[in-house]
């Protein structure tokens, strides 16, 4: 590096939800990526984002609809509240060991791969990091695999980190 040259802050966009995958995700990631930053290099910014679910909307199959009342509508969304909070804090306490990293958190509403596809386009984040949870070829193609869209539909690198098998001795 050149004298007078000044290092760019790394932007890490981290997906997180209620998942032992996530969180391990996110373990991984500071201890691999954030405490890999050399000390010459400025704070890392850790972006812990949250994709909160919309609630559902039913229609009856007869064409004459409905919906849940409000009361039922409203604690969902509490519910829904209550998860993000936890999910946030229980990352960003995860965060707070390491010193020479900013957190920012973020959540927002709607499908995960939607969410995440355009938070990341937004913020142009010089990494995302995703947990897998490791479905296999039939829950994968039935469920879908957020990390594999996300790494298909967006432009920066995605790195996904699967939680080993823990293994069992005899």
């Amino acid at each position: 590096m050149a004298a007078g040259e000044e290092r760019k802050e790394r932007r890490i966009l981290v997906a997180v939800d209620d998942s032992e995958e996530s969180m391990y995700a996110l373990s991984w990631c500071l201890a691999n990526v954030v405490s890999e930053n050399p000390a010459n290099i400025s704070k890392d910014t850790v972006i812990l984002l949250y994709a909160k679910p919309r609630p559902a909307v039913y229609t009856a199959m007869d064409g004459t609809g409905y919906s849940f009342s409000s009361d039922i509508v409203a604690m969902t969304e509490r519910y829904n509240n209550r998860v993000a909070d936890s999910v946030m804090e229980k990352a960003k306490r995860m965060c707070e060991e390491f010193s020479d990293v900013k957190v920012e958190t973020r959540v927002e509403n709607g499908d995960a791969r939607d969410v995440i596809c355009q938070v990341a386009g937004k913020l142009d984040p010089d990494v995302l990091v995703m947990g897998s949870h490791g479905y296999g070829i039939i829950k994968r193609a039935l469920l879908g695999s957020v990390s594999y869209y996300c790494a298909q539909n967006v432009k920066c690198p995605v790195l996904v980190v699967k939680k080993p098998k823990s293994s069992v001795s005899n």
